[in-house]
Parts: structure tokens; C-alpha cells; sequence
């Protein structure tokens, strides 16, 4: 019985908690725009600079959320550097937000994502992530925001690219992957055992096996009544 009592008086004081940590986002998201980002812009920083993992993550996670709320250009460049973090929790949480924002502002999302391409460096954790968020989002302007990550630096990047056209699986897109075929830089890619075995294989070997996957299937039976 006291053990049950203790379980039930930690219960509540977990949905007070989560009261209070809604009633204080209902607060900041009421704060006008600019004032609220100069903090949570400075509060990313500060969370990349957190010595405990698990403190770091719980910061950026709930910043995304906030972020998540806002418009403008400020706040989705603030969600695409959280995911440039190195936490998988808040890159998954920022990967949330943008993906969302993406079907109701894809105009904005996609103006954010070319600076992305502009402004983080090769290696940035953000960049091979972003062609799939939008890989299901129906805008005709998908495609050509892809080939603008198929031209980058980046090769992860790129291999992402090529692997979200395949994903969408529309053979008219081919040709945006067959300048690509020559491409020696390797990456590195998750094999399909299921494990965290991967293989390397150059954006060229890449490329053609999209390409092969995107040809259109000819008719078995072409000529056939």
C-alpha cells in the first residue's frame, strides 16, 4: 500500500510538472517574435556548449518546440541549426517541427534550406537530413530544392538527395542524378541487415543504382493485343 502511494504522489507531481511546462510555452509563445528568439538563439548556443549530454538534449528539444511556433525566417533558420546539433533526441524533434512546417509554409521552409545549403559547412549534421523531410511534401518545387543538394559540396548531402529522389520515384527526375555518375567521393551508407554495419560506396556507384531504379519498367508484353 505505501509503496502504491508513493508511485500515485510521484504520478501527480509528474502531471504537475507537465502543467507547469505548458503553461510556461503558452507564455513564451505569447512573447512577441523578436525578443523571444534573441533568446532562444542564445540559449541554442548555450546548449551546444553544455557539458551533460542529457541536459543539452532536454534544452534544444524543448526550444524546437518553441521554435516550431514561430514565422519567419529567424526561427526556421534557429530549427535547422538545432538540427545541426550532435543530440539525436533534438535533431529528431527539429526534424519534427521543420517536417510540419514544411506541408503548411513550404515557401519559407525551402528559402531556409537554400541559406542552409549556403551557410553550414560541409560536414553539418543538418545537411544530409533535411532532403528527407520534404521527400513526402506535395510541392512541384521538391525536386528542383533537391537538385540544389546534388550539387553541393557535401557528399552525404548528396547522397541523400539521390536517395529521397529515389524514394519519391519519379522517373522524369533521372536526369537530375545522371550528371553524378562519374563522382568519385564516398560515403558512407547503413547496411540493410538491420544493424549498424554500413558500407562504402562512391556517389557515382550511388547514382546508378537510382538511375536503375528509375528507369521506367518496359511493357513484358510490348506488342501484345
Amino acid at each position: 500500500m505505501q509503496n502504491r502511494q508513493a508511485i500515485e504522489t510521484t504520478l501527480n507531481k509528474l502531471f504537475d510538472a507537465e502543467r507547469t511546462a505548458r503553461r510556461l510555452h503558452e507564455d513564451l509563445t505569447a512573447t512577441p517574435g523578436d525578443g523571444l528568439l534573441d533568446v532562444l538563439t542564445d540559449a541554442i548556443a548555450a546548449a551546444t556548449r553544455e557539458n551533460d549530454e542529457d541536459e543539452a538534449a532536454l534544452r534544444l528539444v524543448r526550444i524546437a518546440s518553441l521554435l516550431g511556433e514561430h514565422e519567419g525566417p529567424r526561427a526556421l533558420d534557429a530549427l535547422i541549426d538545432v538540427l545541426a546539433s550532435e543530440h539525436p533526441e533534438a535533431r529528431q524533434a527539429a526534424g519534427e517541427e521543420i517536417e510540419t512546417l514544411a506541408y503548411d509554409r513550404f515557401k519559407e521552409v525551402a528559402q531556409a534550406i537554400e541559406r542552409a545549403l549556403k551557410r553550414l559547412p560541409v560536414g553539418s549534421s543538418a545537411l544530409p537530413e533535411l532532403p528527407y523531410l520534404i521527400a513526402e511534401v506535395p510541392e512541384p518545387g521538391v525536386p528542383k530544392l533537391l537538385s540544389q543538394f546534388l550539387s553541393h559540396k557535401d557528399p552525404d548531402a548528396v547522397a541523400a538527395a539521390i536517395e529521397t529522389l529515389v524514394e519519391i520515384g519519379d522517373p522524369a527526375h533521372a536526369p537530375l542524378i545522371q550528371p553524378l555518375l562519374d563522382d568519385k567521393r564516398t560515403v558512407e551508407l547503413a547496411d540493410d541487415g538491420g544493424d549498424d554495419a554500413t558500407s562504402e560506396v562512391t556517389i557515382g556507384e550511388l547514382a546508378e543504382e537510382a538511375l536503375s531504379l528509375l528507369a521506367p519498367y518496359d511493357d513484358e508484353e510490348d506488342g501484345v493485343a
